[in-house]
């Protein structure tokens, strides 16, 4: 047995070498181009390649890609002679009607290998979300390995390669997309985060539903809304406006955080109310070939601002019609949410089919495929109960 010993110990030392030969699929970071974030929009340019050209003849609709990407050379930053080297970004464009072969073909201007683990985000230009159906736009992102499942998705009002530009050379836009989507935790103006894992399921489902809205103003970008994505034609169907997604959040009981501005009817002063919890139920009823809803929300918060100068924020009184200030604003916006859902878009985007089907799903089977048209005509009423917990250490 002792024999063996020395056999045992080459062995065991040639076993241990084999696994410390290191990552042998590892890759120079000198020689990658870390893409960070995708634009998708619609050509402008004329066709100018004999595959572009070929596409265009036969009537297919030509997009353009950006890529912005992040290598050796951009991280290089600082100063000379009092200006900025470089930008802390490249963007990189090619124009083609199918995604992948289009990415390819970024091969022909680039000296360096695209590695896309590292995205973050993908925006889709309004027109190109006006024109082709999201579903085959995303086959690929839905589809790639490299590409991350946890990549956020944004509507661009306008051209979405405009939102990955920056007016400040040591940012990098798609960085700062992500940054700001953090914000949802305490504003009810930006939606929760809607990644690539999250979409594939809405995509399948025909239920329409919002994608954030961003738009780019002279260099700097801004979240301005919601875009309406039709479940049917999987197109997008207009915009809803920051107080619009307001309503949403009210309506889903989903929204963490944010502010309710009200006005004191007597002096017609502003009061803001902060949320700390939101809770709301959407109660379904069908009586004959009526269908109803009702939106029972509660809340509470905190006092965080007022310019009534009669009344002191201690006041019992005062509270009361405080939280009666806040009940009613709340109300309103609901109730304005729910018009335009059904009068101007007629499309449920908040949910209210998918509480018609829990409760009543037999009934559902039959109306689902008309939905759309159904809740428009659908009668909405709300009820809010606040209660303020909270305000301040302002007083009497």
């Amino acid at each position: 047995m002792k024999k063996l010993y020395p056999f045992l110990r080459i062995s065991l030392v040639m076993i241990v070498s084999l696994l410390l030969t290191g990552c042998w699929s590892s890759k120079e970071i000198e020689d990658l181009g870390l893409i960070v974030g995708t634009s998708l929009d619609l050509a402008t340019e004329e066709a100018t390649t004999e595959e572009q050209k070929e596409a265009k003849y036969a009537n297919r609709t030509l997009l353009t890609v950006t890529n912005q990407m992040v290598t050796s050379e951009t991280t290089v930053t600082g100063m000379k002679d009092g200006t900025l080297r470089e930008k802390a970004y490249k963007n990189v464009s090619e124009t083609g009607d199918v995604v992948l072969p289009t990415l390819r073909n970024m091969l022909l201007k680039s000296d360096k290998h695209s590695f896309a683990e590292h995205s973050k985000v993908t925006i889709i230009g309004e027109e190109l979300a006006s024109t082709i159906n999201l579903q085959q736009l995303l086959d690929f992102f839905l589809r790639e390995l490299e590409i991350r499942p946890s990549g956020l998705l944004l509507i661009a009002q306008g051209r979405a390669s405009e939102t990955l530009e920056t007016n400040e050379p040591t940012k990098i836009p798609a960085f700062q997309l992500v940054e700001m989507m953090e914000g949802n935790e305490r504003t009810t103006k930006i939606l929760p985060p809607m990644t690539i894992a999250k979409l594939e399921g809405k995509l399948y489902s025909d239920s329409s539903f919002l994608l954030q809205n961003v738009v780019s103003e002279d260099g700097e970008v801004k979240f301005v809304g919601a875009a309406v994505i039709d479940g049917k034609t999987k197109k997008l169907r207009g915009f809803l406006d920051e107080n619009d997604l307001g309503g949403i959040a009210w309506i889903t009981g989903k929204g963490e955080g944010g502010l309710v501005k009200g006005f004191d009817k007597e002096s017609d002063s502003p009061i803001v109310y902060e949320i700390m919890s939101m809770k709301s139920k959407i109660i379904p009823k069908i009586d004959g070939d009526r269908i109803s809803f009702t939106v029972n929300i509660q809340s509470e918060g905190r006092i965080a601002e007022h310019w009534v100068l009669s009344d002191k924020a201690f006041n019992n009184k005062f509270l009361k019609k405080a939280e009666k200030t806040i009940e009613e604003e709340i109300q309103r916006l609901v109730m304005k949410t729910s018009e335009k859902l059904q009068q101007e878009y007629q499309t449920d985007v908040a949910g209210f089919g998918n509480k018609l089907r829990i409760k009543y799903p037999k009934e559902w089977e039959k109306i689902k495929k008309d939905w759309d048209k159904i809740f428009s005509e659908a009668a909405i009423k709300c009820e809010v109960s606040i209660t303020i917990k909270d305000y301040g250490t302002s007083g009497d």
